[in-house]
């Protein structure tokens, strides 16, 4: 399968996700699938160097300043160009030369092609995924038609009326009337007005609303940025704090209303495969859109893209079949109760889609950045402006294996593959061993790593299993940390 960033074509992606350590049998969905699998198309797409969104720029040189390297060009972390590497918290480099950088989960390298079956006989997981910020639907255009009867009407009208309609709670009509006076359409603009539409909800009484990165980045300096809510209000707001390699962001909006309600939170790790999900957004321009589906996958590696040369985002998504377009980005991803259980951020896509944007649609396969996650991620950038990321400290190849993660012999920069005095250093790693466990979840390559890092903040307890020399080796390591994108 092809994917897409935003309408620029990408090789095909892996989409087997590594399977939990103690992966139930069976699981119990909460109820009847309560929609269709979207329609054809979809935006989010590449897999590349970890879960999470974005894409970054080629360059010849590693850039100690960035940690997370762009999605590769080719389908297995091949890159363009020589072979480029990063650590798990130093600074990262563009596409073929660079790696990651000082702050991010992990550093990858970006191999030559190798021969030769995985450990286990598992596929790679990381899918690329293109992110689903969308344009303000200027192509589209519809016509509401009304067809008018030139002969009698022969149709018998009932002599009583049906009554009021009542939706119990738990219906997906109950549940979107519930949250969409919640849920805003967000239009950005950078200073030479190019931008576009996305979504957020509210997340405090404070005119607090969560949403991408992605989708409010083209306003971070200097740009318009508004929100309208569903009752057509719309308010000017700005960007409170934003973290490019999570892909989330905290607009605040400029004399909020008293009477905002903000949306419950929910645990996403209490998700389980086959739950009903319920999407709300603006796909394609289209405010306050709301589809369903259920949770396809849990811990999916996803890195996704723009398309515009900015650095990879990553996340360990939920993965969802409710029909996620370009404009639901940022919008929440609901349970069968209303609780927001992730953001609506990318989609695997097959090729430019309809109402003659050039952008791709929904083809079932949506992620959402899970709300444990991205609300550790929105208190950060409340309290502080910044992002703060976990990180191992070491460099780790970034390549098409499903061996694991290896350890690179050098740096990023020519630093040290593994911090001298750092978390991984203290854990008694060292350059050549190949992370194949982080706690139970298999690690199957340096982009899974670091998706997997950033589901857990600075200070957590994590148990590393790795291979040196043959042999399978464990330590215990306390998680580092890295403040801001840079």
């Amino acid at each position: 399968m092809s994917t897409e960033n935003e309408g620029t074509a990408v090789p095909p992606a892996p989409s087997a996700p590594p399977p939990p350590a103690d992966a139930p049998a069976a699981f119990a969905p909460q109820g009847a699938h309560p929609g269709a699998a979207p329609a054809a198309g979809d935006p989010y797409g590449p897999p590349a160097a970890q879960a999470h969104q974005g894409a970054g720029e080629s360059s010849s040189a590693p850039d100690p300043s960035w940690p997370p390297p762009p999605p590769p060009a080719t389908p297995a972390y091949g890159g363009d160009g020589a072979a480029g590497h990063g650590a798990a918290g130093h600074g990262a480099a563009g596409q073929g030369g660079g790696g990651w950088g000082a702050g991010w989960g992990a550093a990858h390298q970006q191999p030559a092609p190798k021969n030769g079956r995985g450990r286990g006989g598992l596929v790679a997981a990381v899918l690329v995924a293109a992110l689903v910020a969308g344009g303000l639907g200027g192509g589209l255009g519809y016509t509401l038609a009304e067809e008018n009867d030139s002969g009698g009407s022969t149709t018998v009208s009932s002599s009583t009326s049906g009554g009021n309609v009542k939706r119990d709670p738990g219906t997906v009509a109950a549940v979107a009337a519930a949250a969409l006076p919640s849920t805003v359409t967000i239009e950005a603009a950078s200073s030479s007005g190019e931008g576009g539409t996305g979504t957020g909800f509210v997340f405090d009484k404070q005119g607090h609303i969560v949403t991408n990165n992605h989708v409010v980045a083209d306003a971070v300096d200097g740009g318009n940025l508004t929100a309208t809510f569903p009752n057509g209000k719309k308010y000017d707001a700005e960007v409170v704090g934003n973290a490019q390699g999570y892909d989330v962001a905290v607009i605040k909006l400029k004399n909020a209303p008293s009477d905002l309600k903000p949306l419950t939170l929910g645990n996403s790790d209490d998700v389980a495969v086959g739950d009903s999900t319920i999407a709300i957004g603006a796909p394609f321009g289209l405010s306050n859109t709301v589809t369903t589906g259920i949770i396809s996958a849990k811990n999916r590696p996803v890195a996704s893209s723009d398309g515009s040369g900015s650095k990879a985002s990553y996340m360990s998504a939920l993965q969802t079949d409710a029909s996620i377009n370009p404009g639901n980005s940022g919008g929440p991803l609901l349970d069968a109760q209303g609780n927001v259980i992730g953001i609506n951020s990318a989609i695997q896509s097959t090729s430019n889609g309809g109402f003659g944007t050039g952008q791709a649609g929904s083809i079932g396969l949506g992620f959402a950045i899970p709300i444990n996650q991205a609300k550790y991620v929105a208190q950060e950038l409340i309290e502080t402006g910044k992002p703060v990321y976990a990180k191992i400290g070491a460099s780790v190849s970034l390549e098409d294996s499903t061996n694991g993660a290896q350890i690179t012999e050098q740096g990023v920069g020519g630093t040290e593959p593994v911090d001298p005095g750092g978390p991984a250093d203290k854990a008694g790693l060292k350059p050549g061993d190949v992370i194949t466990k982080l706690d139970d979840r298999v690690i199957d390559s340096g982009p899974t790593l670091i998706g997997e890092i950033w589901t857990h903040k600075p200070g957590d307890e994590v148990t590393i299993t790795y291979e040196r020399g043959g042999k399978e080796h464990t330590t215990e390591l306390t998680l580092g940390s890295r403040v801001g994108d840079s």
